[in-house]
C-alpha cells in the first residue's frame, strides 16, 4: 500500500505580513522537496474542505463563529501578535482540517498505509476557545476525534515533536483517557506550558521537555526513556504525529540542535509501535518548521520513512 501525501493550493493562500515566519514560502519548500523523483510513489489527494461537525468536535461554536467572522474581505487582521488571517485564512484553515480528517479516513479504512498532511496553517497551540500562536483550529485533535467517531478508534495516541509544546492538544485531551498526548519540545520557550509535572487527569499527558541546545542524544533519550514507554503501555489503534521541524539546528525560532536523520530515527520508532500495536496506521501532520532548507529537508526524511511501510 502507499502513503499518501495530503496537499492542496489553498494552504499557499494563507497570507501573512512580510517577515511573518509562518508564511506562504513553507509549503512551496515541502511540496518541492516532494516532487523529487524519490516520491514518485507517494499517493496524493487534494484535501477536502471541513464540515462544522468536524471542528465542533474539539472547539466550542463561539470559537468557530469567532474565526469566521474575524476573517477579513480584503488586508490582514491579527487576532493576537502573532496569528493573523487573510482573505483566505479561514477556508485554508478549514480545508487543513479537511484534509487531516481525509487522511484518517483513508488510513483507518487500509485504502493507504500511512499518510502525511502537507498543510498550513498549523493547528497544535489552538485551544477549544482560543487560536494562537498561527494555528486557528487544531488538526491533530479533531483528526483524533474523527478517528473515534467515524472508525471506531478507542484509543488514539498524539505525538508531538515540534519545538513549541502543543498546549492546546493537552488542553483538549487533560481530562481524556481514551487519547494519549506525548510531547517533546523546549523548555522554557512560548507557549510557557508543558513542564514534565503536567500529566492530565488520568496519567495520559507525558511532555518530555528538553532544554536549549538540546541535540538528537538528548532527543532520542527523551523518546526512549519517556514517549515510547507511554506508547508501550498505551497500545493505540492510531498513531497521529504532531509533525513540527522547527527543533532542526536552522530554525530560527528554537533553539534545539536536531537534524534530518533524528526526525528519521523518531518515524521508525514510532512506526515499530504502530507496526506491532495498529496495523501501521499513522497519520502524520505538519506542525512548524520556518528554516526552508531546515523544513523541507526533515520532512522528506520523515516522508522517506513512512515509505518504507508501503
Amino acid at each position: 500500500m502507499a502513503t499518501l501525501l495530503i496537499h492542496h493550493p489553498i494552504f499557499a493562500r494563507h497570507l501573512v505580513p512580510f517577515g511573518h515566519p509562518e508564511r506562504p514560502e513553507r509549503i512551496a519548500a515541502v511540496e518541492a522537496a516532494l516532487a523529487l523523483p524519490a516520491f514518485d510513489a507517494l499517493r496524493r489527494e487534494e484535501a477536502a474542505m471541513a464540515d462544522e461537525a468536524m471542528i465542533l468536535s474539539c472547539h466550542t461554536r463561539a470559537h468557530l463563529d469567532a474565526i469566521r467572522h474575524a476573517s477579513p474581505s480584503e488586508g490582514m487582521g491579527r487576532l493576537d501578535a502573532d496569528t493573523v488571517m487573510s482573505p483566505k485564512t479561514f477556508e485554508a484553515a478549514l480545508t487543513a482540517v479537511g484534509g487531516a480528517c481525509q487522511a484518517v479516513d483513508a488510513v483507518m479504512t487500509g485504502a493507504v498505509a500511512n499518510a502525511f498532511c502537507a498543510m498550513r496553517p498549523p493547528g497544535h497551540h489552538a485551544e477549544p476557545e482560543r487560536a494562537m500562536g498561527f494555528c486557528f483550529f487544531n488538526q491533530a485533535a479533531i483528526a483524533a476525534r474523527h478517528a473515534q467517531a467515524h472508525h471506531g478508534a478507542g484509543r488514539v495516541a498524539i505525538v508531538d515533536w515540534d519545538v513549541h509544546h502543543g498546549n492546546g492538544t493537552q488542553a483538549i485531551f487533560w481530562d481524556d483517557p481514551s487519547v494519549l498526548y506525548c510531547s517533546t519540545h523546549q523548555m522554557p520557550l512560548y507557549p510557557g506550558t508543558g513542564a514534565a509535572s503536567e500529566t492530565g487527569a488520568h496519567g495520559t499527558i507525558v511532555n518530555a521537555p528538553l532544554p536549549p541546545g538540546a541535540d538528537g542524544a538528548l532527543f532520542r533519550n527523551a523518546f526512549e526513556t519517556r514517549i515510547l514507554p507511554a506508547i508501550d503501555a498505551f497500545r493505540a489503534d492510531l498513531v497521529i504525529i504532531s509533525a513540527g521541524f522547527d527543533a532542526h539546528r536552522r530554525d530560527p525560532l528554537g533553539g534545539l540542535e536536531l537534524d534530518e536523520e533524528d526526525f528519521a530515527w523518531a518515524t521508525d520508532a514510532l512506526m515499530a509501535r504502530a507496526d506491532r500495536d495498529c496495523g501501521g496506521r499513522i497519520v502524520s501532520i505538519m506542525e512548524g518548521g520556518y528554516d526552508l532548507k531546515g523544513l523541507a529537508g526533515s520532512a522528506a526524511a520523515h516522508v522517506t520513512r513512512l515509505m518504507t511501510s508501503t
